[in-house]
């Protein structure tokens, strides 16, 4: 019999990767406490926008909510469970339901006042122009 030193590390390095494999490429989004999810989301820079886009398949724009106040971008809202008439027969339940928020730090270079949300085929579209001193220009060599 070998003996082998244990350390407390090697236990938290197993969780980890069990951890991680369970969530990593597993295309779902990430579930908090009951009754709460986080949805996926991009952000993108161009040369004069920031693009946030955010996965909400399933609800309606009446149920978003969008906010920009003290340099802080807010999406928020609720995927509504529908029950079912068949409710005893459902094998799986995947899919998360309840409120959800999520809240971006934005630059300074973000015009608030020109903020402009779309949503299409369940993904949000918000885009936030940049001030036009912050977008890039090209100098003229004479």
């Amino acid at each position: 019999m070998t003996l082998m030193r244990w350390t407390p590390w090697q236990e938290l390095e197993g969780m980890q990767r069990s951890l991680s494999r369970l969530l990593d490429d597993s295309g779902m989004e990430a579930v908090t406490d009951f009754g709460t999810w986080i949805p996926a989301v991009d952000i993108r820079e161009t040369d004069d926008a920031l693009l946030v886009h955010a996965e909400l398949p399933g609800i309606a724009k009446k149920d978003v909510h969008v906010d920009v106040h003290d340099g802080v971008l807010t999406v928020s809202g609720e995927r509504k469970y529908e029950k079912d008439v068949k409710e005893e027969n459902v094998h799986r339940t995947e899919r998360s339901y309840g409120r959800f928020s999520r809240s971006f730090s934005l630059p300074r270079t973000v015009d608030a006042d020109k903020v402009d949300a779309t949503m299409k085929d369940g993904v949000l579209e918000i885009r936030l122009p940049k001030t036009e001193s912050a977008k890039p220009k090209a100098i003229e060599i004479h």
